[in-house]
C-alpha cells in the first residue's frame, strides 16, 4: 500500500485515484472524463493541468501514462445525454463511470473541482484545481483532453464546415457565426443557450 500526503492536502493511506472532465464548456461534441491510478515506482515527469501543456506534450505525456500508470479509463458522454442530463450531472456521471472502469479499485478518489460524483466505490475528494495540484488528476485531464481533442478532430471530417478542427465546439466567435449561419449539426447540444437560440430563431423565421 502507499501512502500520499501533498501539501495541504487529505492524507491518504492505499491507492489514490485521479479523477478529471474535458469539454464542459463547449457547445458541441462529448464531455469526456478519465481516471488515472499512477505507479509510484513509475515517476512520469512534466504532468500538469492540461491546459497549461501544448497538444504535442499531451500527446506525449497521454503515451506514458497509459503505458506506465497501474490503471486508466476514458468515458464519454454524448450531445444527446447531455441535454438530457444537464452538464454538471453528464460530468460528473463520466467521472464516476471512469472511476467505476478502473482495472484497479482504488481506496480514495481525488476529483478536480468542486462537486463529488454519485456512488464512488470509495472515499472521495473534491479538490479545487486539482489538475495543477494532483499528478493523478494531472494525469486525468491529460488523457481526457487529449481524447476528446481526436474526437473533434473525426467531427471535423463529418462536418468541415464548422472547423471543429480549431475550436473544438468552444463558443468562438467564428464557430458561433458558422452556427448561425448553417445552424447546429447532431452533435451540438441543444441544451446550450447559442444552439438552443439558433434553433428558435429559425423556427420562427420558417414560420
Amino acid at each position: 500500500m502507499i501512502i500520499r500526503l501533498q501539501d495541504d492536502l487529505p492524507l491518504v493511506k492505499g491507492w489514490l485515484a485521479g479523477t478529471d472532465e474535458a469539454g464542459r464548456g463547449p457547445l458541441a461534441g462529448n464531455v469526456v472524463a478519465a481516471a488515472v491510478i499512477l505507479d509510484p515506482e513509475q515517476c512520469i515527469q512534466g504532468l500538469d493541468d492540461s491546459k497549461k501543456l501544448s497538444a504535442k506534450k499531451r500527446e506525449i505525456l497521454a503515451l506514458k501514462i497509459k503505458k506506465y500508470a497501474l490503471a486508466w479509463s476514458v468515458v464519454s458522454v454524448r450531445p444527446a445525454q447531455i441535454d438530457t442530463m444537464n452538464i454538471l450531472r453528464a460530468s460528473l456521471f463520466a467521472m464516476q463511470q471512469a472511476v467505476l472502469k478502473l482495472a484497479v479499485l482504488p481506496d480514495h478518489v481525488f476529483v478536480d473541482g468542486n462537486h463529488l460524483p454519485d456512488h464512488l466505490p470509495c472515499r472521495a475528494t473534491a479538490i479545487i484545481k486539482g489538475d495543477a495540484r494532483v499528478a493523478e488528476i494531472s494525469a486525468a485531464s491529460i488523457l481526457a483532453k487529449v481524447t476528446r481533442d481526436k474526437q473533434m478532430l473525426s467531427l471535423h471530417k463529418r462536418y468541415p464546415e464548422y472547423g471543429f478542427d480549431q475550436h473544438k465546439g468552444y463558443p468562438t466567435r467564428k464557430h458561433r457565426e458558422i452556427l448561425n449561419k448553417v445552424g447546429p449539426c447532431p452533435q451540438h447540444r441543444r441544451s446550450f443557450a447559442p444552439v438552443r437560440t439558433v434553433l428558435v430563431d429559425g423556427c420562427k423565421r420558417s414560420e
